[in-house]
């Protein structure tokens, strides 16, 4: 089955207004990269996210779960398939006295900010971070001595056969930048997080001095996908790419941040390609330095 005939095929399973065919993945990545995408699907219940995995899976037609792109570098060539974007469709968020249920397409930030709202403290790292809940789950999101493994009760996610199963915070193996969603490929659908009664005004003061902290140290200006590299064990990206003298160093439209080494920004038309050079450039000058391979955070779409 060719892609026009699977479109076809998914008017008849699905409402017709949440189909869009060729979006530019460059509007929906805070990277502002990225070609076209066959087709995108914006679900506006859980029904609709299973029933479009399982019309993929069903037809071999490949398939992407995005939040609000803020970890995602999408190929120039865009992306031979469907992506089924969980973001604010599903972005309801419920408070419970010192509970807080989430839909994955909320974002953190919200989440972090009706937490304040109800005085309740834990998720004040998270302030600023520009990604969705399913994403946080996903990539164990963490800030400022602060992560989600800290506050996570349970999560709702759909498995492979399509059911909808709720994980516990030990199974669901949450780690470094990972999780056991990532291994068995399910897709988060939501979470519970449970936090602790505070002072609202600490609260709130708290967060604007991490929001300051983000404004003086990362380039906020330019569009990028957060931290490029993850945090090599004993080191820190940032400042084996600044003590390589890469700072500031180019490639086409991709630079690496005169303001913070370890994030690699658009600074201007940018391409995939340009990153990705950049990305690898950056890997061999510091491997060659100091001996230590930096793992790239970003995701890529291709």
């Amino acid at each position: 089955m060719d892609i026009k005939q699977f479109v076809q095929l998914l008017k008849t399973k699905l409402p017709q207004n949440i189909i869009f065919e060729n979006e530019q993945m460059k509007n929906y990545t805070t990277f502002k990269i990225g070609g076209n995408v066959d087709v995108m699907i914006k679900p506006t219940s859980y029904e609709e996210v299973s029933e479009a995995i399982k019309l993929c899976r069903a037809h071999k037609i490949p398939y992407y779960i995005l939040g609000n792109g803020s970890n995602l570098l999408v190929a120039d060539e865009g992306y031979r398939g469907v992506v089924i974007q969980i973001y604010n469709q599903l972005a309801n968020v419920q408070v419970e006295e010192n509970m807080i249920k989430a839909q994955a397409g909320a974002l953190l930030s919200k989440i972090a900010h009706k937490a304040m709202e109800n005085s309740l403290t834990g998720l004040e790292f998270a302030h600023g971070i520009p990604g969705t809940l399913g994403g946080a789950v996903v990539m164990n999101a963490g800030a400022y001595d602060g992560e989600m493994k800290n506050v996570l009760v349970s999560c709702d996610v759909l498995d492979e056969e399509g059911n909808i199963v709720t994980l516990t915070n030990e199974a669901l193996e949450l780690g470094y930048r990972t999780s056991i969603i990532q291994k068995k490929n399910y897709v988060v659908l939501g979470a519970t997080m449970v936090l602790k009664q505070g002072n609202q005004e600490a609260i709130k003061d708290y967060m604007k001095e991490l929001m300051g902290r983000r404004k003086d140290k990362q380039p906020l200006d330019k569009p990028s996908a957060g931290s490029t590299f993850k945090r090599p064990e004993g080191h820190f990206a940032g400042k084996l790419i600044m003590d390589s003298g890469l700072r500031g160093y180019q490639i086409g439209g991709a630079m690496v941040s005169e303001k913070h080494c370890g994030f690699v920004v658009n600074a201007g038309g940018a391409t995939c390609k340009d990153v990705e050079q950049l990305i690898e450039h950056v890997q061999k000058v510091v491997y060659e330095k100091f001996n230590v391979q930096l793992e790239a955070e970003v995701k890529f779409l291709k």
